[in-house]
């Protein structure tokens, strides 16, 4: 069996401690170093190069974003699994990113989920991983990063045809495949361009440039037609705005 080496950098003890166990726990994991601020975490990336770092945002010394940007010159990137109390805002920021992260008080399901994404799928670089977690949080969206099939690609937010979801996740439709988000669509919402982008449906936002046609139907509401044959029916105050728009 391949062994992943683990640098964890964490200055809450009981998170630390917890962390540890775990990963001696998972098979194919080796725990090389844990360490309490920022500056030790960096050096002893530098000098040990594990394969998998696990590093709290919030550190004595550098912060665990500062060590990120540290290291985007190096020629060696290790993945990099970030444990945090930040708000909805930031973790929309690493969603959006496919960047992967624990949210405390985090579980040991989480953990093995958040492990297994870092170690089966294609990491986003570290400069991707600092620019989602340094970039304004009402900054427009122009492109997000997406998983497939265990590879992290980015999609163009032109390119995004329709989004649909439940309360929890939201499923992206772009070149005639879909991909899933665990974030719901209200955190879309604000950042897509309201110039191209409408929200149709308290759980779908269609792009204006892939509508095809829009016809009422027999309760006035319209139903928005995409190129590619996909009916979705407009509510009703979305269907009277767009009809006085109309000329």
């Amino acid at each position: 069996m391949n062994m992943t080496t683990v640098l964890i950098a964490e200055d809450e003890h009981l998170a630390a401690d917890a962390l540890a166990d775990w990963v001696k726990a998972t098979p194919g994991l080796q725990l090389v170093a844990v360490c309490e601020d920022g500056d030790d975490a960096l050096a002893k990336i530098r000098a040990l190069k594990p394969g998998l770092v696990l590093t709290d945002i919030q550190m004595p010394g550098l912060t665990g974003l500062q060590v990120v940007q540290a290291l985007q010159g190096d020629a060696h990137q290790p993945r990099i699994i970030f444990t945090t109390a930040y708000d909805q805002h930031a973790l929309t920021a690493f969603e959006l990113h496919a960047v992967d992260y624990l949210l405390k008080p985090f579980s040991r399901e989480r953990f093995d989920e958040a492990v297994q994404h870092a170690l089966r799928d294609a990491a986003p670089s570290t400069a991707d991983v600092a620019q989602a977690l340094g970039a304004p949080h009402d900054a427009p969206l122009t492109r997000l990063l997406v998983r497939d099939q265990g590879k992290i690609f980015p999609l163009q937010i032109s390119d995004i045809e329709c989004l649909r979801s439940d309360n929890k996740y939201t499923a992206i439709t772009a070149k005639g495949r879909s991909f899933l988000v665990r974030l719901p669509i209200a955190d879309f919402e604000s950042r897509l361009d309201p110039a191209r982008f409408l929200r149709v449906q308290r759980g779908c936002i269609v792009n204006l440039d892939f509508v095809d046609s829009m016809t009422p139907d027999e309760n006035s509401q319209l139903v928005v037609q995409l190129r590619d044959g996909t009916r979705i029916t407009a509510n009703r105050e979305v269907s009277k705005m767009l009809r006085e728009q109309s000329l």
